[in-house]
């Protein structure tokens, strides 16, 4: 006799597997219940899905997806949207005859306008060339798809509004679209209410922080992005951000020499609430951050930023360097982010309860400074110089906690091989994963292979993982002697089952990834 699980344990088990989208996909097939289920999860953020894995597969490839999520949808726009689009000569073909075996509209839960018309653009690439341009087509198909999403979910938890209908060039678009076009359909707003994260610009419309204003006040994420140099700070998204009842995560990103200094009172209100910061900075070299000490709850602080100028980034660290945060776990500090004592300084104070940290600084002195001050750290990003190997062996001595560690070499002379035996002397206990960034493609030589084998076949399972930089060889590492030995010598342990796993992935810029797992 076969017993069935309830529903409710059902869709449990589906919960755990969110991640999991190539089993969700297998399970489309097993029943009419295992599909809807199926399909409600894979549908929550079809956007991002299909972004994110963009560089997995070829650009052919994506165009077939994206044309798929636009049939299936075309499916189900209402009739006076259909013939909207049919009067301008835009064809789609919905993927059956017969009406959509289910609402997929209604299980969005995730509004990316960005996203949605990136992947809209490509999608279209292929359907046939009419009189009408290619601009207006992109934002008629746009507009229809923005609009049956917001009137058919009830409630979205994510929205993305960087207002930038990508690829669309307005100027040469004959239905001029208005940047709140979205915010105007009925049910728009409401569907809004429940929102928990929010990612802007900050130039967006004032009516659109006004409206959001006056509803959605349970805001847990917001990412807001600074785009122009004296840029000022809408009244009306400081009424937003001041309504918040349970800030935790804030973004902020500061572009073309803009600044976030009229925007610090106003965010001041959550400082007991706030626990992630993440801030982000372009092109600009004198940007405040000592205004983060008045948030002394913060457990993650991320530092980011792109510059052409070899210049330290904020100049007043030196003031944050005395501050003390308490539950700080996570701490990510870029090169030249500061001048490197004060990053010392800083763990001084605070590197006890980090479990994380990850620097692209290469100094003797901070990795040193790391194992002394960072005593239960738990994953670590670091670079390493040729003759730094004794400063890993002191952090391993030190951080006796450490699970996982990746490690960048900046010179020739740190070889692969020597990682790996330092490894295999000196790692603490609970180490599993080392992960290691191959900058200048030193060999990966079958003597250090054999030896870390051996090493590691009677305790727990460990992933090695190597980053070689600029690979142009064929992915087989078949086109040398060395890659040859090695390719013996990984069949071997893969038949005496101490190899679990070994499979190399061809990523973008030229970077291959091979993986160990023994």
């Amino acid at each position: 006799m076969s017993y069935q699980l309830p529903d409710d344990c059902l869709n449990e088990i589906f919960e755990y597997l969110n991640y999991d989208r190539k089993t969700l996909y297998s399970l489309l097939l097993v029943n009419r219940f295992y599909c809807k289920v199926s399909i409600e999860i894979l549908w929550r953020n079809i956007w991002r899905d299909i972004w994110y894995n963009r560089f997995k597969i070829t650009h052919k490839q994506l165009q077939r997806v994206t044309t798929s999520i636009l049939s299936t949808l075309f499916a189900c726009l209402p009739k006076e949207s259909k013939d909207l689009l049919f009067k301008n000569k835009i064809i789609i073909s919905a993927p059956t005859s017969k009406p959509p075996l289910f609402n997929y509209p209604s299980f969005c839960n995730v509004l990316s306008i960005d996203l949605i018309c990136r992947i809209i653009n490509i999608g279209l690439e292929k359907t046939p060339i009419t009189t009408i341009s290619k601009e207006d087509k992109n934002y008629l198909v746009i507009n229809e798809i923005i609009k049956l999403l917001v009137t058919r979910t009830s409630s979205f938890k994510e929205l993305s509004y960087y207002d930038q209908l990508f690829y669309i060039n307005f100027n040469e678009c004959k239905f001029k679209p208005s940047r709140l076009s979205f915010t105007c359909f009925s049910g728009a707003i409401d569907c809004l209410k429940d929102l928990s994260e929010l990612q802007c610009i900050l130039d967006l419309p004032s009516e659109f922080f006004y409206h959001l204003s006056k509803i959605s006040h349970n805001l847990y994420s917001l990412n807001i992005i600074i785009r122009y140099k004296g840029s000022k700070i809408p009244n009306e998204l400081k009424e937003l951000i001041s309504l918040q009842n349970n800030l935790k995560n804030l973004s902020l990103s500061a572009y073309n020499k803009s600044d976030w200094t009229d925007i610090i009172p106003t965010l001041t209100k959550h400082s007991n609430t706030l626990t992630k910061l993440h801030l982000k900075s372009a092109t600009n070299n004198n940007l405040s951050v000592s205004w983060i000490s008045l948030f002394s709850n913060l457990q993650e602080i991320k530092f980011t930023y792109t510059t052409w100028k070899f210049e330290i980034q904020f100049k007043d660290f030196e003031k944050l360097q005395y501050a003390n945060f308490p539950k700080l776990q996570y701490l990510s500090i870029p090169r030249r982010c500061t001048k490197l004592e004060h990053v010392e300084k800083f763990l001084e104070n605070n590197g006890k309860n980090l479990k994380k940290f990850h620097t692209k600084e290469s100094n003797f002195a901070l990795n040193l400074s790391i194992a002394k001050f960072c005593p239960n750290l738990k994953k670590l990003f670091t670079i390493f110089m040729s003759s730094e190997l004794g400063s890993l062996i002191t952090i391993f001595n030190n951080c006796q906690h450490l699970e996982s560690i990746s490690i960048e070499s900046k010179t020739i002379w740190l070889k692969v091989k020597d990682v790996l035996e330092t490894i295999t002397k000196y790692s603490p206990k609970n180490l599993y994963k080392l992960k290691i960034y191959d900058g200048l493609n030193s060999k990966l030589l079958p003597e250090g292979l054999e030896s870390f084998f051996i090493s590691w076949k009677s305790q727990t399972s460990f992933t090695l993982i190597i980053i070689k930089y600029y690979y142009y060889d064929d992915i087989s590492l078949g086109k040398n002697e060395e890659d040859i030995k090695n390719m013996e010598l990984i069949k071997k342990y893969k038949n005496l089952g101490i190899i679990k796993k070994f499979e190399t992935i061809k990523c973008e810029n030229k970077t291959l990834k091979i993986i160990f797992e023994v």
